[in-house]
């Protein structure tokens, strides 16, 4: 395994994060501990879940079993020390399944607060490693929307400086060693830097946003950031929602897939995807490569990313999601992707 150092933290995390957002839903809690018992096997030392999780699908009979899952999974192995672990405090969310201390859910002091004791409570643990933003409290180009065009009202939104504050007493507590941001813009991740500097206060680690060969949007301006501030990017998606497996290729659904049991997940659903993912496929198999471990390996190669977050749902493509470490991918194979990447930049931000 490979390790990479977790902005300026200190902590060395594994290339291979092991995510964990269809556990409770598409996993069972058996499945989920063997799946932590043999990424830990492989040298994997890095966890990452939510509040929110699991999501394929979102149902409030599952809500909140993934950090459960994991809490029972840390008591039982007694390895709390061997692990660095993330989860995600969620945003402000119009989802009227995923409604969190009682709605109206926000990123200000109380909801921080408690959300970071129900973790807790959740993962049977002292301290989170790092306590990520899921998503701003402000609206924002992600999860498939292009750009903005106008500012909306933002006096309902809570400021970054407030969330902030609430995380900076959170570190000082103990309670959190080191916080990131999750599906963040370039000015919202400046802010964040802006604020630590002319504060004082704690320094963002990470960022986690979407990164695979169908959306590189984030090489357009927070690699920048990443590379001269030291805030990686925790590359989540890279196999674009499965896409670039191949195994919806020709418009097929396999059963008890994530496109068979998610509806909710449909920034892959362009019309540019299924030719941009024939086409990376081809690429893999002339190259005697999975299309997984083709697409995996670019992620794990880019200067820029501290950690990419893998999820599997058999133990089967978590062995080959963990093996993508080993694989380094030639000039050929990195021109040819880059050809696909010019003719077809961005096909699902």
């Amino acid at each position: 395994m490979e390790y990479r150092s977790l902005g300026r933290t200190g902590i060395r995390v594994s290339l291979i994060c092991l995510g964990t957002m269809t556990w409770g839903s598409q996993n069972s809690e058996a499945e989920a501990h063997e799946q932590l018992d043999h990424a830990f096997g492989e040298g994997v030392n890095f966890i990452d879940t939510a509040e929110a999780y699991p999501v394929t699908p979102v149902s409030r009979e599952t809500q909140f079993l993934t950090e459960t899952y994991i809490g029972n999974w840390i008591a039982a192995r007694g390895r709390r020390d061997d692990v660095t672990l993330a989860t995600k405090v969620a945003g402000p969310s119009r989802d009227p399944v995923r409604l969190f201390r009682g709605g109206g859910n926000r990123l200000d002091r109380r909801n921080i607060e408690q959300a970071v004791e129900d973790s807790l409570r959740r993962l049977r643990t002292d301290y989170i490693d790092l306590y990520q933003v899921h998503w701003p409290d402000r609206k924002v180009p992600s999860f498939g929307v292009r750009g903005l065009s106008r500012i909306e009202d933002d006096a309902d939104t809570v400021p970054i400086e407030e969330t902030l504050g609430a995380l900076a007493d959170l570190v000082r507590a103990g309670k959190i060693r080191h916080f990131g941001v999750s599906n963040e813009t370039p000015w919202g991740l400046s802010e964040y830097l802006r604020l630590s500097r002319e504060k004082e206060l704690p320094r963002v680690a990470s960022i986690q946003n979407a990164y695979n060969l169908l959306n590189r949007t984030f090489e357009q301006g927070l690699s920048e950031f990443a590379l001269r501030e030291d805030v990686g990017l925790l590359a989540y998606s890279p196999l674009a929602g499965g896409n670039l497996t191949g195994k919806y290729l020709g418009g097929r659904v396999p059963r008890g897939s994530r496109r068979d049991v998610a509806s909710q997940f449909v920034r892959y659903d362009l019309p540019g995807q299924p030719v941009a993912s024939a086409r990376y496929v081809a690429i893999a198999r002339a190259h005697g490569l999975e299309p997984a471990e083709l697409a995996l390996a670019f992620v794990n190669s880019r200067p820029f990313v501290t950690s990419t977050i893998i999820g599997a749902t058999s133990l089967a493509q978590l062995k080959t999601d963990i093996g993508s470490v080993r694989i380094k991918l030639d000039q050929e194979a990195l021109a040819a992707i880059e050809a696909v990447h010019r003719e077809m930049p961005d096909p699902c931000p």
